[in-house]
């Protein structure tokens, strides 16, 4: 099929009107004034079109629809730390929200576990098309999830956690056991398989990054001060309070993920949203 006379954004350029061509639901050709072939033409005057959309930080398939604590697999609550765990294992494909939100224009999103822990488990990013988790991956993992702030205090409070302090306790702790393993095992030592470090070795080595939950400045500050202690690769996710650090996290360099923003303010951490 050919369309015209549509807005196009193609991210790459300023938007223009044109038109494009389409065959067996893949982009052919994008330009002006293109020629109809033997095909259907449709006119898109005053219609937009834009890329599909990516949601870089996102619980799609792991909190199901309608269906309450059955599907409920984005936070394991057992232990603040388990980078062990694989957030493709919690994701049923099936979910309405997941075709709601490829015809919402979504196409692909970075999916994992939630915010309950200090560590999470591993984010894996995949399209929204489709039936086979499997599939419909594209990258496996693709970060390692961390908590900081009122989620990991609130979950653990009374148990393990019950200030920030102890939050970056574990995390360094983590990270430290990890570096020590990562060292015996390359010198040739005996040394027991211990599933959670092995789960962390990506990310000491800079192989992947730890995806890092922190809303106000504090915690946005804190992650970049660790990520320099132990030299590893960060994204600050949410960063709600980041305008208020904006030269900070310049000079850090590390990425940031913003929002969500269509959102109330639903706990003290995002009172300036």
């Amino acid at each position: 099929m050919l369309f015209k006379n549509a807005t196009i954004y193609t991210m790459e350029q300023d938007p223009f009107v044109g038109d494009f061509r389409i065959d067996k639901g893949v982009f052919t050709e994008i330009g002006k004034d293109l020629n109809p072939k033997d095909e259907e033409v449709q006119d898109l005057n005053g219609l937009y079109v834009f890329p599909g959309l990516i949601d870089a930080h996102s619980h799609l398939g792991m909190v199901c629809s309608s269906i309450g604590f059955e599907g409920e697999d984005g936070n394991e609550v057992t232990d603040p730390i388990t980078p062990n765990i694989r957030g493709i294992d919690g994701c049923n494909p099936m979910d309405e929200t997941i075709e709601l939100a490829l015809k919402s224009g979504v196409t692909t999103v970075a999916a994992g576990p939630g915010s309950a822990n200090v560590i999470g488990g591993t984010f894996f990013a995949y399209k929204t098309a489709g039936h086979c988790i499997d599939e419909m991956t594209i990258q496996n993992p693709l970060a390692m999830k961390a908590a900081f702030g009122e989620n990991p205090k609130r979950c653990y409070q009374g148990k393990k956690i019950d200030t920030r302090m102890q939050i970056s306790a574990l995390l360094r702790e983590t990270l430290a056991k990890t570096k020590e393993y990562i060292q015996k095992k390359e010198s040739g030592k005996d040394v027991d398989y211990d599933q959670k470090l092995e789960a962390m070795i990506p990310v000491l080595k800079k192989q992947m990054p730890l995806k890092c939950h922190c809303h106000r400045a504090d915690d946005i500050l804190t992650v970049i001060r660790i990520a320099k202690e132990y030299d590893i690769e960060v994204t600050l996710d949410h960063v709600t309070d980041g305008r208020s650090i904006i030269p900070q996290i310049k000079e850090s360099g590390f990425p940031c993920i913003l929002g969500p923003c269509l959102g109330h303010k639903s706990k003290y951490e995002v009172k300036n949203i």
